[in-house]
């Protein structure tokens, strides 16, 4: 029989509360989506003011890639954080680390470009540090937060977020980067370009900084106050207060059993035989997808470029306007095909279920890279088809968010008992970022071609153009990605309407039964 505290949290009605959960821990997604994706047109404009239009590729890599090696760090460290400190006091550090380097990040100074770059890049990684602990936390919080008939929907409207933040991050780009041009006429000067990424990264700290203050003013979960912290009266003042719940007089047994839990270790055989192929479900499926997703939206840009007709870029003369096209064409691919996947994940998560969703989403992702790669050469890059190409791009960003890249969000933080919820999810969404890093690091690396040479018909072009050879291997490596995913989808269980307390129960009997795990 479970805590009337725990009791009263699944079955309670829908309210305002919900909501400010909801846009509190979003808004950090908000900030996540924001810093990491702000980047693409930020490397363009750094390559043309620090490298004369030539940035060495191990130096776009690292821009592009440091802020994931940073969250990969942050994930394992703020998810074992949470379960040992509380879910509360963990996420005032994360949000502190998030605003401080998204403004030291633009004011990266240094004596000559290597310096900048590294600047730049010691202080993204702490920012990638800070977006790492924000998974595990926010994820968790809102999974304890929420009633068992729309958790799924209260935890992707969260992860949803993140569709918002990079249509901000393109959208900011687009508008500064156009007030720059404005004010700088045809030749602007060092500084006008200077400022325009310094810009771009700095208001990065503004959503953040904006919801410090309500996060700080939340109660610790009742979850992890009740069953980690062993204080069920206390969980019961807090729920009490702030989803105005009447919850009366706590049995004493019932606290003696809840608060008694097997306590076996992370490492252990125990957990082992019992969450061992759970964790390595939702680490594998997350390491796939994020391989896919991040690959294809860090380095959108130059798929963009070389298919939909941005590779006549020598048209263009002035420093500020591939910025303002790779933001355009970031935004295009959010609006039309990263927004609508959150959404359809919120109102069908509940419904369908996280095991369908994410199958489906792998399936049709394989599907479409397929459809890209394979006849990449000969077919897409023809003049006609170009924007058939965009509208399969668009899908396979649609079936990665009603799909894959929601529910390994949610399923960690559904699967795990409440002392190990916030490490299991961040061990998840680490391989998920390990995933990010082989992707955007190989697929920066694999999408280089061989070149044709420019013989000097247009002084303003580039002096290569790429061949389109590396981009295909690289969709196909993706799509290979996606069909590993599908198959370890199948390591996963359905936790859809299941109590976050079942684990804790069944394991509780487990102890009873055969009284081998102390």
């Amino acid at each position: 029989m479970p805590l009337k505290v725990l009791s009263a949290l699944d079955s309670a009605r829908t309210q305002l509360y919900h909501f400010t959960a909801i846009f509190i821990s979003g808004m950090g997604f908000f900030t996540d989506a924001y810093d990491l994706f702000c980047i693409p047109p930020v490397c363009n404009l750094l390559g043309s003011i620090y490298y004369e239009n030539k940035m060495p590729i191990h130096v776009k890599a690292l821009v592009n890639g440091i802020a994931l090696c940073g969250a990969f760090a942050g994930q394992l460290f703020f998810g074992w954080l949470g379960d040992r400190m509380g879910r509360k006091r963990a996420y005032g550090f994360t949000l502190t680390l998030m605003v401080s380097s998204s403004i030291a990040s633009g004011f990266s100074i240094g004596r000559s470009p290597g310096c900048v770059i590294g600047s730049l890049c010691f202080f993204r990684f702490w920012l990638g540090f800070g977006i790492g602990g924000d998974y595990p936390l926010s994820a968790t919080i809102m999974a304890e937060y929420a009633n068992t008939k729309t958790r799924g929907a209260f935890i992707a409207a969260v992860f949803g977020m993140q569709g918002l933040g990079i249509l901000a991050a393109s959208t900011v780009a687009l508008i500064v980067s156009a007030i720059m041009k404005s004010a700088g006429g045809d030749k602007p000067s060092f500084e006008q370009k200077d400022a325009v990424w310094r810009i771009i990264l700095i208001l990065g700290a503004v959503p953040a900084g904006f919801t410090f203050y309500w996060r700080m003013r939340m109660p610790e979960t009742a979850r992890y106050t009740a069953l980690v912290a062993r204080d069920a009266r206390q969980a019961e003042q807090d729920m009490s207060r702030v989803l105005h719940l009447d919850i009366y007089e706590i049995d004493s047994y019932i606290l003696s059993t809840q608060t008694r839990q097997p306590q076996f270790g992370l490492f252990s055989m125990a957990f082992v035989k019992r969450h061992g192929l759970e964790l390595l479900g939702t680490s594998s499926t997350w390491f796939f997808v994020d391989m896919a997703f991040y690959s294809g939206n860090l380095f959108q840009n130059d798929i963009y470029h070389e298919v939909v007709g941005l590779k006549k870029q020598c048209q263009y003369t002035h420093p500020l306007d591939e910025v303002f096209r790779t933001a355009k064409g970031q935004a295009v691919i959010a609006l039309c095909g990263a927004l609508p996947g959150y959404i359809f994940s919120i109102l069908l998560i509940d419904r369908i279920g996280r095991f369908k969703i994410q199958a489906i989403g792998f399936f049709f992702m394989s599907v479409f890279l397929f459809a890209l790669a394979i006849p990449y050469k000969s077919y897409w890059l023809k003049e006609p088809h170009r924007y058939g190409f965009l509208a399969i791009y668009c899908l396979t960003f649609f079936f990665a968010n009603f799909g894959p890249n929601t529910t390994t969000f949610i399923v960690p933080a559904e699967l795990f008992p409440a002392r190990l919820r916030s490490t299991c999810h961040g061990i998840s969404a680490a391989a998920g970022k390990a995933g990010a890093i082989i992707g955007a690091f190989g697929f920066l690396y694999a999408s280089q071609p061989r070149h044709k040479e420019n013989h000097g018909h247009d002084n303003n072009c580039r002096n290569s153009y790429p061949t389109g050879i590396g981009v295909k291997n690289a969709l196909i490596i993706l799509g290979v990605a996606c069909c590993l995913g599908f198959v370890c989808t199948f390591l996963i269980p359905e936790t859809k309407k299941r109590s976050l307390e079942e684990n804790e129960l069944e394991l509780a009997k487990i102890d009873a039964d055969s009284c081998s795990i102390q």
